[in-house]
């Protein structure tokens, strides 16, 4: 894919480009089974087991995903023994999994500690939570939907909406489906995300790029209507239309770093590196992303499954790094690819971008280059948090051509 073609595709989609979801499609099936396209949905979950019973990421990423498929298959034996396993591994940092968890335990009656769970549920939710209300249940009259959709997530929309009656919800859940076939993603549409990401990735490279509208207000931007404000939407929106008035970060200013959102559970390296991008400089700032940094030279982040997506995010904005280069160059595989459970496209783009932005031109970026140009149309393995793990499709092909775009031209962001 040309970039023209990239962002033409993108200006001309109001959803954004993001795969569909084992967790949210399991969801809707257990929570809206009268929603058009529920047998597809249904063979979706079946064709997306394992051989060994489980579904979603590799280790501790296979929980969430397959705690949803079970409870919604609940005729899988296949998929209950495999929750045996892997309820004994420690929990993976994505969206709301410390209340996810307990939340579908209890559902299948699995032993559970729902206390945290069960204090926030009686109470008004915050707007933060609403993107799972799936777990809390739809009788909330503090939720509001936008334009049909409750906080971007099918499932939290199917659990407000309780019975397909006309409405704008049920208009969004039927267009949803339809537009993936049955299954459905964890958060459409999500369109400032899609462009704040592949704009900045662009704009990293020196790749010239066509000012986009993004909505930022006083309390800041969201990935999509209806999702709260949040700094790392925000940072990124401001970075990537080169706006000087960065005021609006302020509001999310914790001690010497930023959080994402009020009562933030776990701080991400990723949102302060794209804060510090955005504020140009920072000294606090600075200091804390170099403290975060590992003794082996990479950075890990709340966000994303893999440690190159947090390593060049931290780079970028530190303008290089000798370790995390060092790191990278130790870690490449044999085919000249990088990748924290096999060689990705979108982890040896990540990886070209660090060692050309550290100023490390070494015969491993030519061999990565090879790879990305080897690819072709194979699937991106997701890699992004959200409640289970997800690819935006446009963005990791944006990396992509922004590392063999540097990979030529020497640019050092």
């Amino acid at each position: 894919m040309e970039i023209n073609e990239l962002l033409s595709d993108m200006v001309a989609d109001p959803w954004g480009d993001v795969t569909p979801s084992v967790y949210e499609t399991a969801r809707v099936v257990a929570k809206a089974p009268w929603l058009a396209g529920h047998a597809e949905r249904i063979r979706y979950l079946e064709r997306a087991q394992h051989a060994d019973g489980t579904w979603g990421g590799p280790g501790e990423y296979a929980l969430v995903p397959t705690l949803s498929a079970v409870a919604a298959l609940p005729h899988n034996e296949k998929g209950r023994r495999a929750l045996d396993r892997l309820l004994g591994l420690p929990l993976p940092d994505t969206v709301a999994v410390e209340l996810i968890v307990p939340a579908l335990c209890r559902e299948l009656g699995i032993p559970a500690d729902t206390t945290v769970l069960d204090h926030i549920a009686s109470r008004p939710l915050p707007a933060k939570l609403w993107h799972t209300l799936e777990i809390f249940g739809g009788d909330r009259p503090e939720v509001v939907p936008v334009d049909g959709a409750v906080a971007c997530s099918p499932a939290a929309t199917a659990t407000w909406l309780r019975q397909p009656r006309p409405s704008p919800s049920l208009d969004y859940l039927n267009a949803v489906q339809a537009k993936y076939g049955g299954p459905v993603p964890v958060g459409v549409p999500v369109p400032l995300f899609e462009r704040a990401w592949v704009l900045t990735a662009l704009k990293n490279a020196g790749i010239p790029a066509p000012a986009l509208d993004l909505l930022i207000t006083d309390e800041g931007a969201c990935a999509g209507p209806g999702l709260p404000p949040d700094a790392d939407d925000t940072a990124t929106a401001l970075f990537a239309l080169d706006r000087t008035d960065t005021a609006v970060l302020d509001r999310y200013r914790t001690g010497r770093h930023f959080g994402c959102f009020p009562d933030e559970r776990t701080p991400s390296t990723s949102t302060n590196a794209h804060v510090l991008q955005a504020l140009k400089h920072d000294p606090l700032l600075e200091e804390w992303i170099r403290d975060t940094q590992s003794p082996e030279g990479f950075w890990v982040d709340k966000w994303h499954a893999s440690p190159y997506y947090a390593t060049v995010c931290c780079v970028t904005a530190l303008h290089g790094d000798d370790r995390a280069a060092d790191w990278v160059e130790r870690t490449q595989r044999p085919d000249g690819s990088w990748g924290r459970w096999e060689g990705t496209y979108e982890e040896t783009a990540y990886a070209i971008q660090i060692l050309v932005r550290s100023n490390r031109f070494s015969p491993a970026i030519a061999l990565g280059c090879r790879f990305l140009t080897e690819w072709g149309d194979r699937e991106h393995p997701p890699l992004w948090h959200d409640k289970d793990l997800y690819t935006p499709t446009r963005i990791v092909h944006a990396e992509g051509m922004a590392a063999l775009h540097e990979s030529c031209c020497g640019v050092a962001g």
